[in-house]
């Protein structure tokens, strides 16, 4: 019985119309890591810049979280990050 592919996991078939930079850009890359295809390099990239992009929207909220803290509770989170700082040392 065939596994069935996941919804996520399916590929659709698409056309762009890229510069000739690009295109040799894509089939260097290809070439360098061994590729099977300039489609597979494309999608890494793409992988790539959308875990960069998850990653800036996680760092942003972090910080706008830290920022909206009063210096009351932000103190509190210091002296909490102070303890544990100084348990973690003493169990080694």
């Amino acid at each position: 019985m065939p596994t069935a592919v996941k919804r996520s996991e399916r590929k659709a078939k698409k056309s762009y119309t890229l510069s000739s930079e690009s295109v040799a850009f894509l089939e260097i890359m290809r070439k360098k890591r061994r590729a099977p295809s300039v489609s597979s390099v494309l999608e890494d990239i793409l992988q790539a810049v959308r875990r960069r992009q998850e990653q800036a929207k996680i760092e942003q909220s972090i910080s706008q979280y830290y920022s909206s803290l009063s210096s009351k509770e932000s103190k509190e989170l210091g002296d909490w990050a102070d303890f544990a700082e100084a348990e973690f040392t003493r169990e080694q």
